[in-house]
């Protein structure tokens, strides 16, 4: 599609919000992002419909739009836009036809692809791993997700699973239940949700209870001795994870995006310090890269997924 003149409307569904934006034909500029909630627990139905409704209301106008790329939480198949898995986060979300449903409503091509695909292709194309042959992007927020993006292209899997990095056994975890529902998973101590649970799960009569990982940094950073202890054991925890995906996969780079990177550098010391102790001598300087772009990361993604499914 190089060459042609027009918008590309890009789409990220997330389980708390919905974000979208238009890029021009090339995938290259974006314009000002706009959200909603996604109101998950009202469940995939009601999702579902109200963003049909706002695509269709986002589109009027736009004679010239080319198509919508749209990078979607839960299990995707890229093939067809259809959400083959998802978690209970939105009840109801797996067995959405969610590409052939915004297809029939606008009558343009629509390509579907993971949010946490789609945020390791736009920093892999357009931020902190441009240039670079392979990209290990690893999203560390609520949950943990990823994907590994090897000459431009995402690894999907032959299930589409490619990329649950969360769901890698570490032995601090092994009492602990993660999002899967499995338990002995680095997600269930090391994301935003698994690291509050962490704590309060350790904590004495004496240590206050926390409600998210914001409540707990705010602890450990005023010098709360157990809430620096999991932040820091976390962190080391992490980094030893990704120490273990870098001896299988060998990538050039490692980029970090998501909520906890903003914990301070103690926790990105920590990261550091859990990854030189397990990683082989091979990758031992593989840098660990913080993400450039943020929430408009899966939306370029998005857009560069359309481009290349149409080109």
């Amino acid at each position: 599609m190089t060459g042609a003149k027009g918008d590309i409307l890009t789409i990220d569904i997330g389980g708390t919000k919905v974000g979208w934006a238009f890029t021009d034909a090339d995938g290259l500029h974006m314009g000002e992002s706009q959200s909603m909630k996604t109101l998950a627990h009202a469940g995939g139905a009601d999702v579902a419909r109200r963003i049909v409704d706002m695509v269709r209301e986002a589109c009027t106008g736009r004679s010239s739009l080319l198509g919508i790329g749209i990078a979607s939480a839960g299990v995707v198949n890229p093939h067809t836009g259809a959400i083959v898995s998802a978690t209970d986060t939105m009840p109801g979300w797996a067995g959405t036809e969610l590409g052939a449903m915004i297809g029939e409503a606008t009558g343009l091509p629509v390509h579907v692809i993971n949010d946490v695909h789609a945020h390791g292709l736009g920093e892999a194309i357009r931020g902190a791993g441009r240039g670079a042959t392979s990209v290990l992007s690893v999203a560390v927020g609520t949950g943990i997700g990823g994907a590994l993006i090897r000459d431009g292209h995402i690894d999907f899997g032959d299930h589409f699973l490619a990329g649950h990095y969360g769901h890698i056994h570490h032995h601090l975890a092994d009492d602990l239940t993660c999002s899967c529902g499995r338990s002995g998973h680095i997600e269930a101590i090391a994301s935003g949700h698994g690291i509050t649970n962490w704590y309060n799960a350790r904590r004495g009569e004496s240590d206050p209870a926390v409600a998210n990982g914001k409540e707990l940094q705010d602890l450990a950073d005023g010098g709360h001795e157990l809430a620096g202890a999991v932040f820091a054991e976390s962190a080391y925890a992490l980094g030893e994870t990704l120490a273990t995906l870098a001896n299988c996969i060998d990538p050039s780079v490692i980029v970090l995006s998501g909520s906890m990177t903003r914990s301070g550098q103690t926790w990105w010391d920590n990261v550091h310090a859990g990854y030189a102790a397990r990683v082989m001598d091979p990758v031992a300087h593989v840098p660990l890269k913080l993400g450039m772009l943020d929430s408009a990361a899966p939306l370029y993604g998005a857009a560069i997924n359309f481009l290349r499914k149409e080109g």
